[in-house]
This record gives structure tokens, sequence and C-alpha cells, in this order.
């Protein structure tokens, strides 16, 4: 393949934060380890298995982060949001300005996911550098590590920085867009399909099999015609991610019962490929600091809208335990479970209350009054009763606002429940539902009825089935069964909705066409003239 040459030097233009935001003082830019080393000749056997070691090491971060990666796919979409409370999570409005699609050029997270996904690339470029001595299987872990950062890179920001390990440090580097980009994914994503392990479902798949290589080979074809700006699917790109999902069936990945169980570390027949960090972030950042005494309490943040709570059958005021709500609602437990009727896996870390750890602690969607282990109605800082509230207000005067709300206002998200760990490393990347519910897309697409296929998850999840599902129904399928999973953003830019009004979005955003990808880093664009600006940045 023929490249370009353009001129690329990967900057760090923020701090890095994954628990909690800090301030960034020190504005001075300073180049990255982005950049080849000037004596760079090639890994030897053993250097190319560490640096691939390092390599998975680093998406522990870049997946287990509440910011980044996971901040632009769920908090820029209408699945989540953080309000301002008091001084919490205040943040000189750098969460605010995701959800209001406010951002600037010079954002955090933007700078950060650029930064971070641009380094895996280049680092997987040197394990597959010709004088490497890297071994197969490594060469085709690295094929679907760059694969996956080129695809992050072109879907948040559409132009992607490629440097040829093989040339010298100071050359210009390729920029990639639309159909060299697509093709140079789809090259080292089958490189990394013919040379992966086909382990199939029910494995330890904290790395890449065949399947999760397929299954991000789907991705890609699916959103194809987004990434080359073509107005339709192309049938043909159909009929192979309908291909793909099909060989991921043939190892073995089903739709499995009990929809929260797919999310504790146990081995099961859905997940694909998951991360080893730590699910912590997706357990305390949600929940109220007196939700429950595990880590110290929650950090009371992140939230979801009502509209997208109300995508889910059942009470839009309450989701008790035993209510007729869907499963993947979830619900709100009434009391903490005694230990010696808790789950295999549970842990009991107090003997003397003998319940099971966090086992008061909801899952799905948290509405209305929570309850302690002892099952007494638990309350905020000031006394008054923790109950989570469908709107967010400001505190003094009641109007809808995103800033100077109280301690209770947002429902809460959470899928990791902390009866099964409150700290597992354990996050799930990939699963089959997902690629169940892309193969049904691509029927969609390529004309065909897919009612059938719909109605066998919904029956799973003890939802009512549809009469006839059109293509918004399907993405509210989506909505529900992968809500806090990475995908709302890019699933919002394919059904062409990304742009629509929600509430808090700014007026100037409501289908604007710009904001469907993000800007370039300000620093990158300033040293790289090749590199071209978004459209409105």
């Amino acid at each position: 393949m023929k490249f370009i040459n353009k001129h690329i030097k990967l900057l760090a233009t923020s701090c890095l934060g994954v628990l909690l935001v800090v301030s960034c003082t020190d504005l001075e830019v300073e180049q990255t380890d982005s950049i080849l080393s000037p004596n760079f000749e090639g890994l030897s056997a053993e250097e190319a298995s560490s640096t691939l070691d390092g390599a998975y090491n680093s998406l522990r971060g870049y997946i287990g982060s509440q910011g980044d990666l996971f901040a632009l796919s769920e908090v820029t979409a209408d699945a989540l949001l953080i309000p301002t409370r008091g001084s919490d999570w205040g943040d000189n409005g750098l969460w605010r300005e995701l959800h209001q699609h406010a951002w600037k050029t010079d954002h955090q997270f933007i700078g950060n996911v650029w930064n971070n996904w641009n380094q895996l690339q280049l680092t997987a470029s040197e394990i597959l550098d010709e004088r490497s001595q890297s071994s197969a299987a490594d060469r085709a872990q690295a094929s679907f590590l760059r694969g996956l950062a080129v695809f992050v890179i072109l879907d948040n920001f559409g132009q992607v920085p490629f440097r040829d390990t093989a040339a010298p440090p100071l050359e210009d580097p390729a920029v990639l867009t639309g159909q060299a980009a697509v093709d140079f994914i789809i090259a080292d994503l089958n490189a990394a399909i013919s040379g992966l392990p086909s382990d199939g479902a029910g494995s330890d798949n904290s790395r890449a099999t065949q399947s999760a290589a397929r299954y991000l080979l789907a991705k890609v074809m699916l959103n194809k015609h987004i990434y080359l700006g073509n107005g339709s699917a192309d049938n043909a790109d159909m009929a192979q991610v309908i291909s793909l999902v099909e060989a991921i069936e043939s190892d073995g990945y089903e739709l499995v019962e009990g929809y929260f169980d797919i999310f504790k570390s146990d081995a099961d027949n859905e997940t694909i490929w998951y991360v080893p960090t730590s699910v912590g972030n997706r357990i305390f950042n949600t929940l109220h600091y007196n939700s429950t005494n595990l880590g110290g309490g929650g950090w009371n943040g992140f939230s979801t809208l009502a509209e997208y709570y109300d995508l889910f059958e059942g009470d839009p005021n309450s989701n008790p335990e035993g209510g007729d709500q869907e499963e993947r609602r979830g619900y709100v437990p009434t009391a903490g479970i005694p230990i010696a009727d808790a789950p295999p896996g549970s842990k009991d870390d107090d003997p003397a209350d003998g319940f099971a750890d966090g086992s008061n602690v909801g899952y799905g969607f948290l509405i209305g009054q929570q309850y302690a282990l002892d099952g007494s109605a638990l309350t905020d800082r000031n006394g008054q009763p923790l109950a989570f509230e469908r709107d967010f207000v400001n505190a003094a005067n009641g109007s809808a606002s995103l800033t100077d709300n109280n301690e209770v206002t947002g429902i809460r998200v959470i899928k990791y429940n902390p009866t099964f760990g409150a700290f597992a490393e354990h996050e799930i990347f990939f699963r089959y539902s997902d690629a169940y519910l892309m193969k049904a897309e691509a029927m969609m697409r390529s004309g065909q009825d897919v009612t059938a296929m719909i109605n066998v998850l919904r029956e799973l999840r003890k939802a009512t089935p549809l009469a006839s599902v059109s293509e918004q129904d399907l993405l509210d399928e989506r909505a529900r069964e992968l809500y806090a999973e990475f995908w709302r953003r890019n699933d919002l830019i394919r059904f062409g909705q990304y742009t629509r009004d929600w509430d808090f979005k700014n007026a100037d955003a409501v289908n604007n066409a710009d904001r469907q990808l993000f800007p370039i880093p300000a620093s990158q664009v300033i040293l790289n003239p090749n590199l071209v600006q978004n459209p409105g940045y």
C-alpha cells in the first residue's frame, strides 16, 4: 500500500486522569514517546513479547478510565451526563461540555484519546516492523491492536496519522482518511484473524482471539459507509458483517440468560474480549457517597437522562426489586443479601453485619429511595432521603440545570455490581449480544425483516415482543442492551441521531454535523500543517 508522507509529532496536551480529574497547571507542550526512537532497528523476540505485554497493559487505563474514550463514547451521547453538585464534578466544565457538545480543541479527554491510541498504533507497528524478530503469535496480536487503534482514531477524528517505522524518525508520516484508512484496518484485522488463536466461548479471553478480530472487522464494515461519507450501506459490506458474526457463532458464542450475570468475572459464552482492568470506575462514579461503605463510598456523579431510562419497560418513577420492568433495566433492592443466601463469589468483609458486601446496591438504573444492608432507608449527607430523582434542577430555584444540583438528582446507572467485586479486573469490551445486533442491523440494511430475531433477544431479557422492528426500534434495542459499553456515540452517528436535540445540549450544536467528529488537538495542527483541522473547529 502506498502512502502520501505527512509530518506528525504526537504531543502531550493535557494531564492524564484515570479515576478522578485533577487540575493541570503545566501548560508547556512536551513531546510524548509517540515519536519513534532515532535508533530503532527492530525488536528482538524477547523485546517484542515484552512490548506486546506493555501494549495490552496500556489498555487497562485506556478502557478503565471514566474519562477519555469512555466519556467521548457515552457522555457525549444521551446515555450519560455528570451535573455539578456544589463544587463536585465542576472541573471547569470538563464533563458538562461533553454532554452539551461544547468541547473545544484543547479538551483534556479528546487530547488523551488522540495521544493514547496513536501511541498504541505506533507500539504495535514496532512489533510488526520487518526488522523485528517477533513471533507469529505476537505479530497477530499486534495486528489486532493496531487495527483497533486505527479504528478508534478514525471513528473519533476522521483522520489517522501513520508513521512508517522503517522510515527515518523525522520523516513525515502518512495521514490516512476514508478508504485508505478503512483498507488499512481491514488488512490488519485479516492478518490478525489468520494468526490469532481460535479459543472459543467460555475461555479466558483477556487477549484477542479470532472472534475478537472478526467482531471488530464486523464493526468496521457496519460503519464503513459513514467513514467513506456514502449515503447508505453497501449490500456486500452488510453480507460480510453477517458472515463474520456467523463465524463468531461457530466458535460457540451465543445469547445467554441472566443479563447482569454477564458482567461478573466468570467466563461465559457472551464475552468475546474483556480487558483486565478494575471496574471500580463503573461502580463508584455513579453511586452516592452513602450508597455503600465499600471503597470509602461513591463519588456521586454519573447519571442518565430520563428519556434514556424511559426506553425500558416499567414504571417511569420507580424500579423496585420484583417489579414488572424488563430485566435489563435492573432493580433497586430494599435490603442486602444475608451472606448465607448470597450467590457464589460474594464477600463478607464485616461478619458482624451478616450481609454480602455491597448487596444493597441495585443493578441497572437506580431511581427512588435507596436502602442500607439492614433494610433501613438511606439518607444523603444532609439527612434527607437518598432517593434519586429523574430530573436535573438547580437546587436554589428548581429550574432545569446541569449546575448547582443537589445530591440526589439524576437516575444512576450501574452494570458491574459491587457484590461480585468492587474492583474486579474484568471489564467487557466486545460481547456477543452486540455482534448479534450488528448482524440484525446488517440484515435490515439489506432489506430483510429482523423482527423475529430481535424478539429472541427481547424475550430472553424478559421484554415484550415487538410486532415489527423499524430502524428506530433497532437503535433503541441497542440502547437497552449495550448501555455504558462504549458504543452509544458510534450507534447514534450511524443512525443519524448524534446531533439531534436532547436535554442540555447547546442550541448551536443541534443538527450541527461538524460535531460528529472531535477536533484534532490544537497542538497537533500547529505542529503538523498536513493535518487539516476538522470542520467547525
